[in-house]
């Protein structure tokens, strides 16, 4: 009986040691290959932007880019949804390299997503407000209206997924399992997502024109439409740019849900903290220390042009202590994760969960061949070809040759593909183990098992003498090592996260190693020589 036992024994740990090296799907590059599909119409809305044109007002197509893994066989998969910086103005325009959906480091969080196995989508949203206008009721006015817009899009291109799903599943989602993120301006909306509930939020002092009697809200639904989209909305002739009454919102795909389950952001601000209520959806939050754009604490939005002042908004910081304090980030919290990221992130991030503070290098106070100062920096993960930015900036603007690219630079001046990229390994490294707890997507009992397997390393491997292991997300009980008979030649108790065994005394060839945790066990193969 005891060799019968054996036998199968030694079949089901060489079985499990060859699987050990599989990687995890959703922690891992688990794909090669990445098919997109581009300019997918999602939605269809009026935008102000012909507006900068002296133009009326017009319905426009909203377009996204959809990234798939490609040769997956599974049709229920994640999403996560993002949303691109730029100021709410078109890039060049907005005085930035940067704002579209095809901005390198969107594409690049895109990519790296589908190679785990999500859908990746990348979307844009309607543009236009008047960030120069004297009058800080106007500037005001129009970028919170600007705002509102981006965040009726953001769920219209939920809604799209969600309808692409009931009616074929033609990307092959999970129509349960969708997150929202957003770079910069990107991510003011997708804090908005998270948040705004009511157009009755949009009710308060702070975006109220207080000069009318009696005061008037900056966004009113019935003029601009549900929080949501949903329904369709008319601006009188009082109110309308054109002294008639406009149609001011189509509503797209109305009957499917807006919700998503999670959150994110890189370098936003959320417009109220009233809007962060107990019961919101996990939120995580990267931000640079100092952004001089967006603080990461409460404070003002200041227009670049001018200086002037816009709005206050509550950055990053303030939005993760409020979402802690509710309980918000609890899945987060309570899943024990513990790898490098989060325990690099806990250095700066005053214990808030969720948080991922960036401490970027102080600027230059030499200023650059054109006599302009170089400032914080504010989003160290964006980079773009400079040549090509200066020749449109000359063209948009009449600039000398080489002032656009120097003037990018002012705010990231030692911006490349490298560095963007390897702010993009903290970016996926921190949020991915959340979003992974968040979803659910463990196929496991326990949440956090597979965090686990995917944090647990051990090296080297083939080894000699002395092995290392290593586990980054829970601490290590015990650790066995089995032959391929199924017989325990090892044990050690550790109650550590890492530990080294000696392995001189076993013979040279493969064996099975049992880590052991509170959570979990993991399984390595091991290959003594």
């Amino acid at each position: 009986m005891k060799k019968t036992l054996q036998s199968i024994l030694a079949v089901l740990f060489l079985s499990i040691g060859i699987s050990a090296d599989a990687q995890t799907r959703y922690l891992d590059d688990v794909f090669t290959g990445v098919t997109v599909t581009s300019d997918v119409v999602y939605a269809n809305n009026i935008s102000v932007l012909p507006m900068l044109q002296s133009l009326p007002p017009a319905a426009t197509d909203l377009v996204c880019d959809i990234y798939e893994p490609t040769g997956d066989s599974i049709v229920n998969r994640p999403v996560i949804i993002v949303a691109h910086t730029g100021s709410f103005l078109p890039a060049v325009i907005n005085g930035q390299p940067t704002g579209t959906k095809t901005d390198n480091s969107i594409v690049e969080q895109c990519m790296r997503w589908a190679m785990k196995g999500y859908v990746a989508v990348a979307f844009s949203n309607r543009l236009g407000w008047n960030p120069t206008s004297l009058d800080q009721d106007v500037r005001t006015s129009s970028l919170i209206q600007a705002a509102y817009r981006g965040i009726q899009d953001a769920r219209a291109m939920v809604r799209y997924m969600r309808m692409t799903e009931a009616t074929g599943n033609t990307y092959g989602i999970d129509p349960n399992k969708i997150v929202m993120g957003g770079h910069g301006t990107g991510a003011y909306i997708s804090l908005g997502v998270a948040t705004l509930d009511t157009a009755t939020q949009m009710y308060i002092p702070k975006f109220m024109n207080l000069a009318t009697t009696p005061p008037s809200p900056y966004v009113y639904a019935p003029f601009f439409g549900n929080v949501n989209g949903t329904d369709s909305a008319w601006l009188p002739d009082f109110a309308s740019p054109t002294g008639q009454t406009e149609l001011w919102n189509i509503p797209n795909n109305p009957s499917y849900s807006s919700e998503v389950s999670m959150a994110f952001n890189l370098g936003g601000a959320l417009a109220d903290i009233s809007w962060l209520e107990v019961g919101d959806i996990p939120i995580v939050s990267f931000h640079c220390e100092n952004d001089p754009s967006s603080p990461i604490d409460t404070g003002d939005v200041i227009e670049p042009v001018n200086g002037n002042f816009v709005v206050e908004v509550m950055g990053s910081r303030t939005v993760q202590s409020y979402s802690n304090l509710y309980l918000n980030n609890d899945p987060f919290a309570l899943a024990g994760i513990t790898d490098v990221y989060t325990t690099a992130a806990n250095i700066n991030n005053s214990g808030y969960e969720g948080l991922n503070v960036f401490l970027t290098p102080v600027p230059s106070t030499a200023p650059n061949a054109y006599g302009e100062s170089y400032e914080e920096e504010g989003s160290p993960w964006d980079w773009w070809d400079n040549a090509t930015y200066d020749a449109m900036f000359q063209a948009v603007n009449g600039a000398p040759a080489g002032y656009g690219a120097a003037n990018s630079l002012l705010g990231n001046p030692d911006m490349s593909a490298t560095k963007g990229r390897a702010y993009i390994d903290t970016v996926q490294g921190y949020l991915n183990p959340r979003i992974y707890v968040a979803l659910g997507l463990t196929s496991g009992t326990t949440g956090i098992a597979d965090v686990i397997e995917s944090s647990t390393e051990m090296y080297p491997n083939p080894v000699k003498n002395s092995l290392n292991i290593v586990s980054y997300a829970a601490g290590i009980n015990s650790i066995s090592i089995f032959n391929l008979n199924g017989q325990e030649v090892l044990n050690t108790t550790v109650n550590a996260n890492q530990t080294r065994i000696n392995t001189s005394s076993l013979a040279n060839g493969v064996y099975i190693v049992d880590i052991k945790s509170n959570n979990t066990s993991v399984k390595r193969k091991l290959v003594i020589e």
